[in-house]
């Protein structure tokens, strides 16, 4: 968008604004490191302070009533380390590498959810981890992809099924122009995000619920552990289906690993879609900025833009029709705050195709200009790849 923004004569071509978008954001995700590094500091902290110190007045109490000195108490501390390492506890936990236990393990594999409370310590199941966790995580990428696909497709048959019941909306329809008539039904982005996001609120909510009333956590707590989980950050601070009985525990364990899995989709479904928002603010923030440099160069009696844009001057051929705003603005045009919010409730049409054709490996060809620019980079790192893919084989 920077470079289109200035046209032909002082706009950089698509490698160069792809460069500058990368550079501004990963800018902006360093500055985003750089602040919650001081939040969490700041947080955590005094709290480890006085918990360290706590840990010394005891360890240094427990020497002296047993009389031991503290390079024994250390040594022997670390063969506990080694011991809770391999699965060993002294609080009644079940087998981490019973055939449950195991299952649960493959589990946090293939999502990349990773606690770490259980891990191989053989050499063989290291070696097989490896080969596992490779065709395994590729496959249930695959798998979150398709379920955003399919969400996706739903949406739009809930959207066009709300919109045949409309009042006068078969009237309406008759009188539509055939792109138009495309894209009536399907879902913004701003629904989708909304449906994801209420999805992903009830999710969490009830699965505390289940988690602290089945584990002893307390509210906040198992609330914090299905944003850890289903987001697949996965400390291994908490970790659900630990404890050795349960109450109803076949069935405990069918709903943990149905709600690990429901909660892991959803999550990465939204993480995708908030991603083209973040996408379109940077495109946005890029494109104002090039508009200024645009501004400066004619104040300097620089030459007129080839393909500037004014009031009263449409290119033929430029514009494209939107289901639900009618003609968009040019491509060639510098995208407003208004532009950007309004591009919003563009059609999802573009982005079902890239996930299709991402799941089925065949990639679009780079040849052919996408339906709406704000999905042109695609969703979900087999669409990126795949775009990237086709660029370079119809470059070589």
């Amino acid at each position: 968008m920077a470079g289109r923004g200035c046209g032909g004569d002082c706009g950089p071509g698509r490698a160069n604004e792809d460069n500058a978008r990368f550079l501004l954001l990963g800018a902006l995700l360093a500055l985003y490191l750089l602040g919650g590094a001081a939040v969490f500091s700041a947080l955590e902290r005094p709290h480890e302070r006085q918990a360290r110190q706590r840990w010394e007045e005891r360890l240094a109490g427990f020497g002296r009533r047993h009389n031991l000195s503290r390079d024994a108490l250390r040594g022997f501390l670390r063969h506990f380390e080694e011991a809770a390492a391999a699965g060993v506890r002294v609080d009644g936990a079940r087998p981490r590498w019973d055939f449950p236990g195991a299952f649960y393990f493959v589990g946090t594999v293939v999502s990349t959810i990773g606690f770490g409370m259980a891990t191989p310590a053989t050499v063989g199941g290291k070696v097989f981890l490896i080969g596992y966790g490779l065709l395994g995580c590729s496959s249930t990428l695959l798998f979150f992809n398709l379920f955003l696909e399919r969400l996706i497709t739903g949406i739009a048959h809930v959207t066009r099924w709300c919109g045949a019941r409309r009042p006068g909306r078969r009237a309406g329809r008759r009188a539509r122009s055939p792109g138009r008539a495309a894209a009536a039904g399907k879902p913004s982005v701003r629904v989708v995000l909304l449906a994801l996001g209420a999805a992903s609120l009830a999710l969490c909510c009830g699965a505390a619920a289940l988690y602290a009333a089945a584990e002893g956590w307390g509210y906040l707590d198992a609330l914090y552990f299905c944003f850890v989980a289903f987001s697949t950050i996965g400390f291994g601070d908490l970790v659900s289906g630990q404890q050795a009985r349960y109450d109803g525990q076949g069935l405990y364990r069918v709903a943990n690993f149905v709600l690990l899995l429901s909660g892991v989709c959803c999550l990465y479904s939204l993480f995708n879609v908030v991603s083209i928002l973040v996408r379109q603010a940077v495109n946005w923030a890029l494109g104002r900025a090039a508009g200024a440099g645009c501004r400066r160069g004619r104040g300097r009696g620089g030459p007129p833009r080839r393909n500037a844009v004014g009031p009263g001057r449409v290119r033929s051929g430029a514009a494209e029709a939107d289901g639900s705003s009618g003609a968009r603005r040019l491509s060639g045009e510098m995208v407003s705050m208004k532009d950007l919010l309004a591009a919003n409730k563009a059609s999802l049409a573009a982005l079902q195709k890239q996930l299709s054709e991402a799941a089925s490996g065949r990639p679009r060809r780079a040849s052919t200009p996408p339906a709406d620019d704000e999905f042109s980079g695609g969703v979900g790192a087999f669409a990126v790849m795949n775009g990237r893919l086709a660029e370079t084989s119809a470059g070589s």
